[in-house]
């Protein structure tokens, strides 16, 4: 049986882009059927990119990352992972971030054990710098909501020319589902905004 390279992206969201890891896995080559992409977060590893991309390992084929973190959201999941692919699957894997991490290189017990000890303190490193993150952005919510910062959903703001759009509406011009889907907002979400411009004497009934 031939064997096949690969390559593996992961991305937390959807919104974020995977251009830097497109460009690092470029020069070699890998067949876009054989690049693997999953835009969700590691958290709860159910990455199905990942899962199809195991199916197809064989013994010899290649496995390209950009960094490790890129296995599992922490260090144990990672080193479960890395054994999984490399010693059940067979499989080698390389990691473009940390040349040490290459299993093609280190095949007797001494590059064996140097490859290990470095998987397992990098992928310590990478645990520990995501406890860090999550850790300072607790922190700094905490502090934002000290300060007065409200999070969630920004509220919705009425049109520029809503005194115009209110006076057709009192006078019956214009119905209050109309005033709604203009300002693009539900009925009920206009009648609470009415009320509050009344009571700050923004607006007034005419």
């Amino acid at each position: 049986m031939q064997n096949n390279i690969y390559g593996y992206i992961r991305i937390s969201t959807a919104d974020q882009h995977d251009d830097r890891q497109r460009i690092a896995l470029a020069p070699f080559e890998i067949p876009t059927r054989n690049l693997y992409v999953d835009k969700q977060s590691g958290k709860d590893f159910e990455r199905p990119a990942y899962k199809r991309l195991l199916k197809r390992l064989h013994s010899g084929d290649i496995l390209y990352l950009k960094s490790i973190d890129r296995l599992g959201r922490n260090y144990a999941e990672i080193i479960e992972q890395w054994r999984f692919i490399t010693r059940e699957k067979g499989s080698d894997i390389k990691v473009l971030d940390m040349p040490l991490l290459d299993t093609t290189y280190y095949k007797d017990l001494l590059g064996t054990f140097i490859a290990d000890l470095v998987l397992q303190v990098l992928s310590f490193t990478a645990q520990l710098e995501r406890e860090t993150m999550l850790a300072r952005q607790a922190e700094g919510i905490t502090a934002a909501k000290a300060r007065g910062i409200k999070f969630g959903r920004h509220p919705l703001s009425l049109p520029e020319n809503f005194q115009d759009i209110h006076t057709k509406w009192r006078l019956g011009k214009i119905t209050a589902q109309q005033v709604a889907t203009l300002c693009k907002m539900s009925r009920r979400t206009l009648y609470t905004k009415v009320k509050e411009l009344y009571e700050k004497k923004l607006l007034f009934r005419n």
